[in-house]
């Protein structure tokens, strides 16, 4: 099966150990840069009290939300430390500079 890829803008717009926001029909994706460049894709909402994660703090390859603290693992979604739970992730890529996210994975998730 192919992947069709949408771009949703470039490497540099998101600042190393940032983010942003990217709207859906679906809901809101937060995509993540680390330090060293890497790239992810994560539902912008924590499963504890829907923290915007977009707006959390990046720190390796790890994001601690906004409200109360909860560290998520960057490609796996999966909740660190003594908390439980976990955000969707979503396939993305960096290809000449420019940031694509999976469009197959977008509607499967939703």
């Amino acid at each position: 099966m192919t992947t069709n890829w949408i771009e949703i803008g470039l490497l540099e717009d998101i600042p190393r150990e940032g983010a942003r926001l990217i709207r859906t029909p679906s809901g809101c994706i937060a995509v993540f840069r680390t330090a060293g460049d890497e790239v992810h894709a994560l539902d912008d909402r924590c499963p504890h009290k829907g923290g915007p994660l977009s707006q959390g703090i990046v720190h390796g390859t790890s994001v601690t939300c906004p409200l109360h603290n909860w560290v998520f693992d960057l490609s796996t979604g999966l909740a660190q430390g003594a908390d439980e739970g976990q955000v969707a992730t979503y396939p993305v890529r960096v290809r000449e500079g420019v940031l694509q996210i999976a469009a197959g994975k977008l509607a499967a998730e939703r």
